[in-house]
């Protein structure tokens, strides 16, 4: 009695906290030192992740998470949509070969059937509703149909006209897909995924859509965005885009289907048609991403629902091909060091890696070398800054060059002096930031 007393109890827990909202993680895998599978996911308990969704469903990552209680979404890629489409039978063959065979010791919590279809590979669209059907069909089969969910991630431009929100639609040449598909959602108790990237919106509307609309900065009211047919004011993007697809799905009479956003993120590097690709810029966007989550404090148009979101991504995936940028969107190297360290303190225990309110002092980028060795000169001479580990053949000596040695002196000298206002300007060339440069700069430039 006691045992299923206290397994009653577990799976309790277990339900409350698939309701609580939650950050989670994509991992990609085109890394080319990723660790192995067991050390991934030993990784991803040291860090606190809870929920981590994979673009496969691989058996080894697959093994390594079971009894770890971190939720899992797999997926059917893209190129097997035909097969599960076209054959009950394969698509019963797939759960059990994929779901079947780890569950429960492995927590799979959903099935993501491709991957932006809609948008990527148009021709396979008439298979998506069949596969997804199918696949429900297999999870009825062996009696995990209400365990385990199955949605489709759609990219943000499936909808027409994101803002202001209550004017969004579906695309309505994707109506043949997108009404059964809601049908299905609604029917199932499964959420919407959507893949929104406030990046691209302001790369696509420099000039209307603000930056710091677009990173989750606290706003003065008269820049939040005000959507004039609802009043509703919008102090970030993301909300924006979660609003439009609530509103999209109300257009086709759908209104109990949640919104799961299965990937949003900020790169930290790009080229140089990407100037705001930056490592600031993404650690701020993530950051307030996940203290948004974390708030609880819904959408304008639905306060009392927080959409989940899994970032994009846990790793760079530095064999992705150009852009850039496309290799530069990870939060760690896949030898798990840090890209950057995120700024989430008062989010729990969630990412060890959390700076805790810390705050660093780092040269700024394009300033004049002349200016930037003057307060380097006098930082490390009156201003007593601590420029041991800079000298040859010290720690952090390379990279040699005047902005990396610059960015460690006027940093010892900013903790030095207690972080007080204005010990971080060494006239107007340097700024401060939540990227420790004793832990990034050095490491990884």
């Amino acid at each position: 009695l006691a045992v299923s007393s206290s397994a009653a109890q577990f799976n309790n827990e277990l339900k409350q906290q698939d309701n609580d909202p939650f950050v989670g993680f994509n991992i990609g895998t085109d890394v080319s030192n990723l660790l192995p599978p067991a050390n991934v996911v030993a990784f991803l308990q040291a860090q606190k992740v809870t929920h981590v969704r994979l673009y496969d469903a691989n058996p080894e990552i697959l093994k390594a998470l079971a009894k770890t209680k971190i939720r899992v979404i797999i997926s059917v890629p893209n190129n097997q949509l035909l097969a599960i489409g076209s054959s009950n039978t394969t698509a019963a063959s797939w759960i059990d070969r994929n779901v079947v065979a780890y569950y429960p010791q492995t927590l799979i919590t959903a099935i993501a059937v491709g991957d932006e279809v809609l948008t990527t590979v148009p021709s396979s669209a008439p298979l998506l509703v069949p596969a997804i059907e199918s696949l429900y069909s297999g999870l009825v089969a062996a009696n995990l149909h209400t365990q385990i969910k199955i949605s489709t991630p759609l990219a943000a431009s499936v909808i027409l006209d994101p803002f202001p929100p209550s004017q969004s639609f579906f695309n309505q040449s994707l109506s043949s897909v997108m009404v059964p598909l809601l049908k299905f959602l609604s029917r199932t108790g499964s959420p919407l995924m959507m893949n929104l990237y406030p990046y691209y919106v302001f790369m696509q509307n420099k000039g209307v859509v603000p930056l710091d609309n677009s990173l989750f900065k606290p706003l003065t009211p008269t820049k939040e965005m005000v959507d004039p047919n609802t009043l509703l004011h919008y102090t970030n993007v993301l909300d924006a885009m979660i609003d439009a697809a609530y509103f999209s799905m109300k257009n086709l009479n759908v209104t109990d289907v949640v919104v799961l956003v299965t990937e949003s993120g900020w790169p930290s590097k790009g080229d140089s048609k990407e100037p705001y690709a930056t490592v600031d810029n993404a650690d701020t966007y993530n950051s307030n991403l996940i203290k948004h989550v974390f708030d609880r404090s819904g959408s304008p148009l639905h306060p009392e629902v927080t959409s989940s979101v899994y970032i994009y991504e846990l790793f760079n995936e530095d064999l992705r091909a150009p852009p850039v940028s496309e290799a530069n969107w990870g939060l760690f190297h896949g030898n798990s060091t840090p890209v950057y360290l995120l700024h989430v303190s008062g989010s729990g225990t969630f990412l060890a890696n959390d700076t805790t309110n810390q705050t660093y002092c780092v040269a700024m980028d394009e300033v004049d070398g002349k200016m930037l060795q003057t307060a380097l000169d006098w930082a490390c001479g009156p201003g007593r800054a601590n420029c041991s580990e800079i000298q040859p053949g010290e720690t952090c000596y390379q990279p040699n060059n005047v902005k990396n040695h610059a960015s460690y002196a006027f940093d010892s000298y900013y903790q030095k002096s207690g972080r007080a206002s204005g010990s971080c300007d060494f006239k107007g060339v340097a700024m401060i930031t939540t990227t420790d440069p004793s832990k990034y700069f050095f490491l990884l430039v």
